[in-house]
């Protein structure tokens, strides 16, 4: 019997035994998800830090990927994550396609994945809260 093909068993759970670099590797969509699921039942840790400002949508960090955004009625931008929740408020994703513009709103504390960057406006009366992971903080509007 050759047991020269028998992996070495004393190896396992040990770093990489050729000495290549490991690597981080950024987090998966369902990470990233979990994470906003996670944040959004938890408003204790981060409710204090919401603020409030008529110009026009305010993005408050959490993490290096992780944010929170408060949108004033009537305004809208584009979002970069790829993971968002709505809090608090009405908002609705806008899309623009040959056929036309529209306008599907997102339900509250439901996580939603978007494939890329992309369009949010606050149809409702009052200010709108959510969440969103996957790319670093936006930037155009000072965080708090």
């Amino acid at each position: 019997m050759d047991l020269s093909v028998v992996p070495d068993l004393t190896l396992r759970g040990q770093d990489d035994p050729h000495d290549r670099a490991l690597g981080v590797r950024p987090p998966t969509v369902g990470q990233l998800a979990a994470r906003i699921g996670d944040l959004a039942g938890r408003p204790a840790e981060w409710w204090r830090l919401v603020g409030f400002d008529t110009a026009g949508p305010l993005h408050i960090e959490l993490d290096d990927q992780v944010w929170l955004t408060t949108w004033p009625p009537g305004h809208g931008g584009t979002v970069h994550g790829q993971v968002s929740t709505l809090i608090a408020g009405e908002l609705a994703v806008v899309t623009i396609a040959e056929c036309g513009v529209t306008e599907r709103p997102l339900r509250a504390n439901r996580i939603r994945v978007h494939g890329g960057p992309h369009a949010l406006t606050n149809p409702g009366p009052a200010f709108a809260v959510s969440l969103h992971a996957g790319a670093p903080t936006p930037s155009g509007r000072p965080s708090t």
